[in-house]
C-alpha cells in the first residue's frame, strides 16, 4: 500500500479566496478530527496567512495565473492561483498533484467569474452563496479526492 496516498487522503484540505483586505470565502474541505482539531484548524489558517506574502512575491516571477506551490510547512503545502483582479485562491493540502490542483483552481475560477458577474454581487466582498459553496465542494471531491 502506498503510504503517501494514504497520508494525502487524510491530510487537511483548506481552501480560501482572499480579496484585497479580507477573506472572501473559506471552506474546510476535510475537517481535522480528534481532541486537537481546533488547534489544527487554527494552525492551518496560520500557515495560509503566512503564505500570503510569498504568493505576492511569486506573482512577480511569472505571467501565469497558477502560481503553483508557494509555501511548504512540514507536510502541508500551499498552492495559489491569482486572478487578473488580484484575488488569491489559496489551497492548503498535503501534497496533491499539480494537474489536479490546477484543474480545481480552473473550476473554481470559472465559478468565481460567474459570481462576480452577478449584478447583485459587489466586487471584493465576502461570497455568501450556498450554491457557490456546494459547487466548490463538488469540484474539490472531483479533483482533490
Amino acid at each position: 500500500r502506498d503510504t503517501t496516498m494514504a497520508a494525502t487522503a487524510t491530510s487537511p484540505l483548506l481552501f480560501v479566496i482572499v480579496g484585497k483586505n479580507e477573506p472572501l470565502f473559506e471552506a474546510e474541505l476535510t475537517k481535522p478530527t480528534g481532541t486537537s482539531a481546533d488547534s489544527v484548524t487554527r494552525q492551518n489558517y496560520f500557515v495560509l496567512h503566512s503564505a500570503l506574502d510569498l504568493a505576492e512575491k511569486a506573482a512577480w516571477t511569472t505571467n501565469s495565473m497558477y502560481l503553483k506551490q508557494v509555501d511548504k510547512v512540514n507536510s502541508q503545502h500551499v498552492s495559489t492561483f491569482l486572478t487578473a483582479g488580484n484575488i488569491k485562491f489559496m489551497l492548503l493540502h498535503g501534497g496533491r498533484t499539480e494537474d489536479s490542483i490546477r484543474n480545481f483552481f480552473n473550476d473554481v475560477y470559472e465559478l468565481y467569474v460567474k459570481v462576480s458577474m452577478n449584478p447583485f454581487y459587489k466586487y471584493d466582498t465576502p461570497i455568501l452563496s450556498k450554491v457557490f459553496d456546494q459547487k466548490v465542494r463538488v469540484s474539490a471531491r472531483k479533483y482533490l479526492s
